[in-house]
């Protein structure tokens, strides 16, 4: 049997809000992320930012805050827990950690991406 050797693993905060990134740009109906992420002011714990995200680390566990912009033909309830569920799946799964919360705010309505702003 293959003993592990000893030593630490450090995995960048960078490395969250890119799969939350991913996640939801991935997911039908999201248009882009909105520039600005949401604030989880009163949570402790080591802080990743993002275009749209944030989240917060505590011990082995993680709390997400996503701003996303939708398309018209979108429910948009379904597209929140959509994200909730891919978001908090894929967290686990790469990096085997326990997600505790998956905040989703749809920040805007996007009809067409050719009109200017």
């Amino acid at each position: 049997m293959d003993k592990t050797p000893a030593g630490n693993v450090t995995i960048a905060p960078q490395v969250l809000t890119t799969i939350v990134e991913q996640t939801a740009l991935s997911t039908q109906g999201v248009r882009s992320l909105a520039s600005r992420s949401p604030r989880m002011k009163s949570m402790e714990g080591r802080r990743a930012v993002g275009t749209g995200v944030e989240a917060v680390v505590q011990e082995n566990t993680v709390f997400v805050a996503v701003s996303v912009k939708a398309a018209p033909d979108t429910n948009i309830l379904v597209l929140a827990e959509t994200l909730q569920h891919d978001i908090a799946g894929n967290i686990a799964h790469i990096l085997d950690m326990t997600v505790a919360r998956v905040d989703v705010y749809v920040g805007d309505v996007i009809f067409s991406e050719d009109v200017p702003k």
